[in-house]
């Protein structure tokens, strides 16, 4: 009988009764280097903790369980994530990339990968012919939908029959919506990536990543790149995404509904010039998201009438917080020019939309009336700085 994806957080079924846990309800962290063996041949099944490790490969188990995949791989950061999936690559292969990404992974591409001779081009998947930009050295194509922080949506269906047509990879960060909300490689992808650190988690206490595939082939050489690379998520951090994945259906559930009531709020604000959310009937992607989501998520990107407008926002609040970071519980400001996007060049930013007056609002599970009487007061008094009216 199938599970229901909140049991699913909180159950994996090939270990209950598992009787190496004496019962314990909360997985154990396995705090170990290595293993000893009973002889030669005869293993326990783990040799080092580099190469994996019992309460890494509880939570393993657990991602992979919930993106429907037969495997995934836990690193010690989401970049970890990316930076072994890109081993996967030869000198010569070109990728092509969504060009709005967050700011660590246009980075990684564009300082490192180029550095060791693969190509990129940056193109905006979710409108341009994608097909006309392969060629003959194209390997892949790697994407984020909705995409940090403008928001855009990708059919990831529609690209993926592309991918197959050309025998390339489909890669999609689904950090933004986790699997609760979405599930790439049922779409068509290969490889889904996450950021661990972000709604997994789902605490702002830990740092890690993720990729799922529903490949062998993909995975066998996953394996062998993660004990060589040695980015493997540590047994404690390990232990802390398994906790907060217990509550992830939940928390998705209550910041979405916690956003659409920001958005709501937020659109009545006469300095606000734009509200970018993915739930908004009049966004590009709606209906793409009603059709290969079961959620719209609750990150909100909003444009403001300056950048003054911007900073005094990002000074005055204060339950919420001005903080690098998203899919916490804690409602988070970010301003995208000098925290996520700093390293990416400003012409670059500038035509994928981003700019000084851009903010990027992860919503948490606070009482969301808190939350839009913070907002509330902050604009008022900014108004009232910048213009002299309440």
């Amino acid at each position: 009988m199938s599970r229901g994806f909140d049991t699913k957080c909180i159950h994996l079924e090939e270990t209950e009764g598992d009787v190496r846990n004496y019962g314990a309800i909360s997985y154990p962290i396995y705090q170990t280097a290595t293993y000893a063996h009973p002889g030669v041949g005869n293993s326990t099944g783990f040799d080092y903790s580099r190469l994996q490790n019992p309460t890494r490969e509880q939570v393993e188990k657990v991602v992979a369980t919930l993106e429907n995949g037969i495997d995934a791989l836990g690193f010690s950061t989401g970049m970890a994530a990316i930076t072994m999936m890109m081993e996967l690559f030869q000198p010569g292969d070109h990728l092509i990339v969504d060009s709005d990404l967050y700011g660590g992974s246009i980075r990684l591409f564009d300082h490192v990968s180029k550095k060791n001779g693969i190509s990129f081009s940056h193109i905006d998947c979710y409108k341009e012919d994608v097909e006309s930009y392969v060629n003959e050295h194209t390997r892949a194509i790697y994407i984020e939908t909705p995409t940090n922080p403008m928001m855009n949506v990708t059919d990831i269906a529609a690209l993926s029959e592309i991918a197959k047509r050309h025998e390339l990879l489909l890669i999609v960060d689904n950090t933004f919506l986790s699997p609760y909300f979405q599930n790439p490689l049922e779409l068509g992808a290969d490889i889904v990536v996450h950021s661990g650190t972000k709604y997994l988690g789902g605490h702002n206490d830990t740092l890690a990543g993720f990729l799922v595939t529903n490949r062998e082939d993909i995975r066998d050489r996953f394996r062998f790149l993660i004990k060589t690379t040695g980015a493997g998520l540590a047994p404690f951090d390990s232990w802390l995404i398994l906790r907060g994945i217990k509550t992830l259906g939940i928390r998705m559930e209550k910041a979405q509904a916690n956003a659409f009531e920001i958005v709501k709020w937020l659109q009545t604000q006469e300095a606000v010039t734009k509200v970018i959310y993915p739930g908004l009937p009049n966004h590009p992607g709606y209906e793409i998201m009603k059709r290969q989501a079961r959620g719209f998520g609750a990150m909100i990107t909003i444009q403001l009438e300056s950048k003054e407008f911007a900073l005094s926002i990002l000074e005055k609040v204060r339950m919420i917080k001005y903080a690098e970071s998203l899919g916490g519980v804690e409602t988070l400001i970010t301003y995208p020019t000098t925290q996520t996007h700093a390293d990416v060049p400003k012409e670059v930013r500038e035509k994928n939309g981003i700019t000084e007056s851009t903010l990027r609002i992860s919503v948490g599970i606070e009482d969301v009336k808190d939350l839009v009487a913070e907002l509330t007061d902050v604009f008022a008094r900014t108004e009232e700085a910048l213009h002299g009216r309440a």
